[in-house]
């Protein structure tokens, strides 16, 4: 049997099963499931970097997200105040659609 030891989606674990394939699994305390998902969101990113075209790149972000939204829950929010947050941060400074590049600014 080929050893993971990391975080997989919910669903992983029947899929495997209806392959006909075995494997083992167990739940996660809080510290470890919040590492696991640092690792993961680290993992997706990579994934994300790598990508090479629109549709695999759109993927990967959407596995961000949804790493981002189980971070959220352990940190006591949710996608709605998420969404809240960066919306404020966006009025208060700004987003990225201008794509400015700051080259430099005075100390």
């Amino acid at each position: 049997m080929r050893e993971y030891n990391k975080l997989v989606r919910d669903g992983i674990p029947a899929l495997i099963a209806s392959w006909g394939k075995a494997c083992s699994t167990r739940a996660m305390d809080s510290g470890e499931y919040i590492e696991a998902l640092r690792l993961k969101l680290n993992e997706e990113a990579e994934e994300y970097l790598e990508a090479e075209q629109d549709k695999q790149a759109l993927e990967e972000l959407a596995d961000l997200l949804e790493v981002i939204h189980a971070l959220a829950a352990v940190h006591g929010g949710d996608s709605v105040l998420l969404e809240q947050i960066r919306a404020d941060k966006a009025a208060q400074r700004g987003g990225f659609s201008n794509r400015i590049l700051l080259l430099h600014a005075e100390e």
